[in-house]
């Protein structure tokens, strides 16, 4: 891994992740530990004798984008049956490509929800491969039939390696604890059927209240984890809020009441609006996939859109697997498209799954003291925020100051 060095930014137009308006003839200024020591306007700016400087030109600056909802052992899309012909030192590889492409997609921060172990986590803290900053749930909690059971018509079970069947508390607690052991970051719960599932839908309820409650007294008596919630249909929601959950991931079905609920607990939404703006294909995933998938695109898109309006918390999370890789900040338009504000988008990215993921004192805005993740764009979030969805608009990123991708071209700057 490179050192970091003390290293100067100028001419940049800054939105910081706060919400605050954007800075015009902007400076940041990272210190050799890697932190931000300055984000600002130049005027005021502390000197800094020495250091090399880099010209933005006029391009705009932001914190690096967090996707709190990914699958990087998952090839897009649906491919939990596609790793089977695939040798299991292969898929490594595989994903930490995808692990690197989405970082050069402008995510410095990733939260994955199922299919990654712990090790990849610590082979981007060691440098060994590059890839966003990871927190990991190592196995998805599912009951026997529900969202997480793959197990096929002949028998099969291809995933015993996502997921961890519970079909009582105690279940649920156990598998909680062996999680926990294995190294997980956050537990992700299935409290509703899915679209991917083969034996369940949407509607579906998966753990049960009691079971998601003990679940997450299970991670307070360990030091406290959130608790994520695969959660589609409205009852499923309201036994996961009611049960204590961090996030709802997906939401597609939530009511009145739901919102209401996650209002009051301060439950945050993950919409993943990527799986629903992207259809595949007819004939590309498996039928009742496809059919579920089109029967529930329009009633997501009225609900989020009615969450949004609200004022729910929603933190960016894309289901990346389940929809291509390295496209994640398509998720910013399609927020907008709902109705949320530019401004407010690129805050769900930055700031909100910063404090989703428990990491709001260290990433999530440029301001004096947090980590130097940030990423340059020649595009303007502000009047074309669909525009970062292609990676090749994101022309610079760095993680603690340590420039991971720079592609800028003008006179030489590359």
């Amino acid at each position: 891994m490179s050192t970091t060095h003390r290293a100067r930014y100028t001419h940049a137009r800054l939105i910081d992740g706060t919400g605050a308006a954007p800075v015009t003839d902007a400076v940041l200024i990272v210190g050799e530990s890697g932190a931000i020591e300055y984000a600002g306007p130049r005027v005021g700016a502390p000197a800094t004798p020495g250091a090399p400087v880099t010209d933005l030109g006029g391009r705009t600056l932001l914190p690096g984008f967090i996707d709190a909802h990914v699958h990087f052992a998952v090839g897009s899309p649906g491919g939990l049956t596609g790793s089977l012909m695939t040798r299991a030192s292969v898929r490594t590889f595989e994903t930490a490509r995808r692990m690197r492409q989405t970082l050069h997609a402008g995510i410095t921060t990733a939260r994955d929800l199922g299919g990654v172990d712990a090790g990849y986590r610590e082979a981007v803290e060691r440098g060994l491969i590059d890839g966003p900053r990871l927190q990991t749930a190592v196995r998805v909690v599912s009951h026997t039939g529900g969202h997480g059971d793959f197990t096929l018509p002949s028998g099969v079970r291809i995933n015993e390696e996502f997921t961890a069947l519970a079909d009582t508390r105690d279940d649920a607690r156990l598998e909680t604890r062996k999680l926990l052991r294995d190294g997980a970051d956050v537990i992700k719960v299935c409290a509703t059927g899915g679209m991917s599932s083969p034996c369940d839908g949407p509607d579906d309820e998966g753990l049960t209240e009691e079971e998601i409650r003990a679940v997450v007294d299970e991670t307070r008596r360990h030091g406290g984890r959130p608790v994520a919630a695969h959660a589609q249909g409205a009852a499923g929601i309201r036994n996961a809020v009611r049960g204590g959950v961090t996030s709802v991931e997906h939401g597609y079905g939530m009511d009145a009441e739901c919102r209401e609920l996650m209002g009051e607990q301060g439950t945050f939404l993950v919409p993943t609006l990527s799986t629903v703006f992207r259809m595949p294909a007819r004939g590309t995933i498996p039928e009742y996939h496809w059919q579920k998938k089109t029967r529930w695109a329009g009633i997501t898109k009225e609900n989020v859109s009615a969450a949004i309006e609200a004022g729910v918390t929603i933190a960016l999370g894309t289901d990346s697997g389940m929809c291509p890789h390295a496209e994640n900040l398509s998720e910013l338009g399609y927020l907008v498209e709902l109705g949320m504000d530019p401004m407010a988008a690129i805050q769900a990215g930055t700031r909100n799954a910063a404090r989703l993921m428990g990491m709001e004192d260290r990433v999530g805005t440029l301001e004096a003291g947090k980590l130097a993740d940030f990423v340059v764009t020649d595009a303007d979030p502000l009047t074309d925020i669909a525009a970062l969805a292609d990676p090749s608009a994101i022309v610079l990123v760095a993680q603690e100051g340590r420039v991971r991708k720079d592609t800028r071209s003008a006179d030489g700057e590359a």
